[in-house]
């Protein structure tokens, strides 16, 4: 493989990678807690764009089990967006293992 080869394939990898990134910048995946008492939906580019509560989520005499139940949430949406990145992003790269972009 010669270098102009070289240089148009990483140039087919950038732009396959750039269009990867905003796939996930909309995708939405859902994180949960408390059975379905609390809600969160994010994009996989990590921005929160929903939150639910139940109405049994909330007791005002008790909000540290609310904080705590988003704070659950919250980390399964992350769990679920970094997973669905980290698939994405191996379709493109072929499954190499590039530092900041897995």
């Amino acid at each position: 493989m010669n270098q102009a080869q070289m240089m148009a394939q990483m140039k087919k990898m950038q732009a396959e990678m750039a269009k990867a990134q905003d796939d996930l910048a909309s995708t939405v995946v859902s994180g949960t807690a408390g059975g379905s008492a609390v809600g969160v939906e994010m994009t996989c580019d990590y921005r929160v764009t929903s939150v639910k509560l139940s109405k049994e989520a909330i007791d005002p005499d008790d909000a540290e089990t609310l904080e705590d139940l988003l704070v659950v949430a919250i980390n399964d949406a992350v769990a679920k967006a970094q997973d669905a990145s980290a698939k994405r992003m191996s379709a493109v790269t072929g499954g190499l293992r590039i530092p900041g972009l897995t």
